[in-house]
């Protein structure tokens, strides 16, 4: 649970601005999404493999 505590005297947009930046910093909506579909970590790692292959590849081609 996110807490924002508003200073006196502060804007309320300031602090709604405060609030998504900590919202976004958090993760909490890359979690959800996350949480949503059960991958195996055998997937997972396939995928990190094959991103971390493609990387390579692209930095190759760019030299």
């Amino acid at each position: 649970m996110l807490i924002i505590d508003v200073k006196s005297g502060e804007n309320i947009d300031r602090a709604l601005k405060r609030y998504k930046r900590k919202h976004r910093k958090v993760g909490v909506l890359q979690e959800i999404r996350k949480r949503k579909h059960f991958t195996k970590p055998s997937v997972e790692r396939r995928k990190e493999v094959l991103k971390a292959a493609y990387i390579l590849k692209k930095q190759d081609d760019e030299n």
